[in-house]
């Protein structure tokens, strides 16, 4: 069986999961002990030496980054085909998982540093917050133009696009920054919503939730240095774009931020 290391939270490890259960195949997914901390080890770290998930176990295959592992899937598993068929199609949702996984993504990671993880404060968690809420504004008005008059932003059905999208925006409306009502953004929410493979992703987090495995006390972990948040290449520069440089000082002096690890 395809096992995929994961941590519910994460909406990389979401499309890859989304994406699994499309096509129908059956799959466990562990959650890598000692991730939090940067820790983590074994089996999971010789398939992701860069020690994030999804990381990707299909007998002697070895696959990370959610990307690469949404190809690989399409590669060997083609049907249900998830890709849009003509080239410049392909291109288009590829495009819009890369604004997804580098410009959206560290709005909801740096919301979250804010308040579960109390990196800041006072004015200052004020001001990264007005500035997350401008921007998160400003993509739903991008998306909208992305979806335009599509019923899905794969095409005609759903697709890469749609993996693409769903889990950041599932995450921003967590954190109460919704897709106006009324929009087209906000129909293609609903009824992503009700798909099933979307559906049984986002159970992972509440069934996570149930066993008391979410966010408790997790800024308590921070201020102790046992959990180390990873600040990475597009999330550093967002908390420093929006006037958190403060946030990465103080996190280095305390030792409780890591990047990603020198592979050797």
């Amino acid at each position: 069986m395809l096992r995929l290391y994961d941590q519910p939270f994460s909406p990389y490890a979401q499309k890859v999961k989304i994406a699994l259960r499309e096509k129908g195949l059956e799959f466990e997914a562990p959650l890598p002990a000692g991730i939090g901390a940067g820790g983590a080890g074994g089996e999971f770290v010789q398939a992701n030496p860069r020690g994030e998930v999804p990381a990707l176990i299909d007998g002697e295959a070895r696959i990370f980054d959610s990307t690469i592992i949404l190809e690989y899937l399409e590669d060997k598993w083609p049907t249900p085909a998830l890709l849009p068929t003509s080239p410049a199609e392909r291109a288009r949702v590829r495009m819009l998982e890369e604004v997804m996984d580098t410009h959206f993504e560290p709005i909801n990671w740096g919301l979250t540093e804010i308040r579960a993880f109390k990196r800041a404060g006072g004015e200052l968690a004020d001001s990264i917050e007005r500035r997350a809420g401008k921007q998160l504004a400003g993509y739903f008005v991008w998306l909208e133009r992305q979806l335009n008059e599509r019923p899905w932003f794969n095409g005609e059905a759903f697709g890469w696009g749609d993996i693409a999208v769903a889990p950041y925006l599932n995450g921003s409306r967590g954190l109460g920054h919704h897709a106006p009502a009324g929009s087209r953004l906000a129909d293609w929410m609903e009824r992503v919503n009700q798909r099933p493979s979307v559906a049984a992703t986002t159970k992972d987090i509440t069934d996570m939730l149930a066993r008391g495995q979410g966010m408790t006390d997790v800024a308590k972990l921070v201020e102790e240095g046992h959990f180390k948040r990873e600040y990475r290449d597009h999330r550093l520069e967002w908390m420093i774009k929006v006037g958190g440089l403060e946030v990465v000082a103080k996190g280095l002096e305390r030792d409780n931020i890591r990047f990603s690890p020198d592979l050797s």
